[in-house]
């Protein structure tokens, strides 16, 4: 099976008023759900708060990150599936919960993982 990380990023989300809540709990209960089957991996949303970072090889500590993931935020799920067409499936239930378009991606196979 594969994994596919299903992702969107925080601007995405236009949330009106009063209804954060609904969405917490549409999305908790999607999770749910991808673990009552059996195929969730991992998932959570970028804690913001905290600034990116880059550690080199030699162990230095650099503030940022890489200029092409600069906007990497928002929230991420990954999980293991038995095609590109289930992965669709529960993007767009993820979709629906958390109200906004979720982008899909496979990681590529490897046996040692």
């Amino acid at each position: 099976m594969t994994k596919y990380l299903i992702s969107f990023p925080s601007a995405a989300m236009d949330v009106p008023e009063g209804e954060l809540q609904a969405v917490a709990d549409a999305a908790h209960a999607v999770v749910q759900e991808a673990k009552d089957a059996g195929v969730w991996v991992f998932g959570g949303g970028i804690d913001e708060s905290i600034p990116p970072v880059v550690v080199h090889g030699d162990g230095t500590v650099q503030e940022g990150t890489y200029p092409q993931t600069s906007q990497l935020e928002g929230g991420y799920s990954v999980l293991e599936l038995p095609s590109y067409e289930a992965a669709l499936e529960w993007a767009a239930k993820i979709a629906v919960a958390c109200r906004c378009a979720q982008e899909v991606r496979a990681f590529q196979y490897d046996p040692a993982s």
